[in-house]
Parts: structure tokens; sequence; C-alpha cells
């Protein structure tokens, strides 16, 4: 999987923040009804499903759920 960081005109970060949902203790697994909104729909969610790795928005348009990686804004 690759992590693009853009930059917009005036050469600031496009990623502001990135959270990591899961860890090897606590893995948080969800149904395609229950994906979270990241910055209401400003964000991107990484989702680990029985089809791969996908952001949350291609996960709700296919109706899987899987493991929240990590969240990025």
């Amino acid at each position: 999987m690759k992590l693009m960081v853009f930059f917009t005109v005036t050469l600031k970060r496009g990623v502001k923040q990135f959270e990591r949902v899961s860890t090897p203790g606590v893995r948080l697994y969800v149904n395609h009804k229950e994906l979270p909104p990241v910055l209401n729909g400003m964000g991107v969610a990484v989702i680990s499903t029985s089809k791969g790795v996908m952001t949350d928005r291609k996960a709700r348009a296919l109706g899987i759920g899987g493991e929240v990686l990590c969240k990025i804004w």
C-alpha cells in the first residue's frame, strides 16, 4: 500500500494527521454500516477486508467490512 503525501499550491502538507486505530492488542472490526466517517468525509479510513486493503468509501460501496487500520486527514 502506498501513502502519497501531497502539497498544496502554498506548499502546505496535505496530510494533517495520521491516527492508528487497530493495534496488536486491540483490533477494531466493523461491518460496512458501522464504518466510521473521518472528519465528516474530509478524511479517509484505511480498512483491511477479505478483498484486500481499501478506503472506507470503497468498502461501503462494495458492502463489506473489516479491520479499521488507521484514519488519515
